[in-house]
């Protein structure tokens, strides 16, 4: 996928409008339509904002790889077991 698709793809899979995403990141939601009409590019301080909104390195944002995170670095390590746990049984659940 490309930047733009990608800006819209996970725009839509949070259930965000444009006028959203625009509120979220401090821009007009002319320059979230722009950028998913590929009309111009987010400027790389940009880029780096939506990847850490959208909790994806900006590389899956460039459609370089398709890795995506979660910030995990505040939890305990009780609740790193809670998620790894409920991770593995989506991961079952999908097979």
């Amino acid at each position: 996928m490309t930047l733009n698709e990608n800006i819209k793809q996970l725009r839509l899979a949070r259930n965000l409008s444009q006028v959203d995403l625009a509120k979220a990141l401090g821009v007009t939601k002319q320059s979230v339509s722009n950028w998913e009409n590929n009309n111009i590019q987010p400027s790389i301080d940009m880029l780096i904002r939506l990847a850490q909104f959208f909790s994806v390195s900006t590389d899956y944002m460039l459609g370089l790889n398709h890795r995506k995170y979660i910030e995990i670095s505040e939890l305990s390590d009780t609740q790193l077991a809670h998620i790894t746990a409920i991770i593995d049984d989506i991961r079952c659940v999908k097979k």
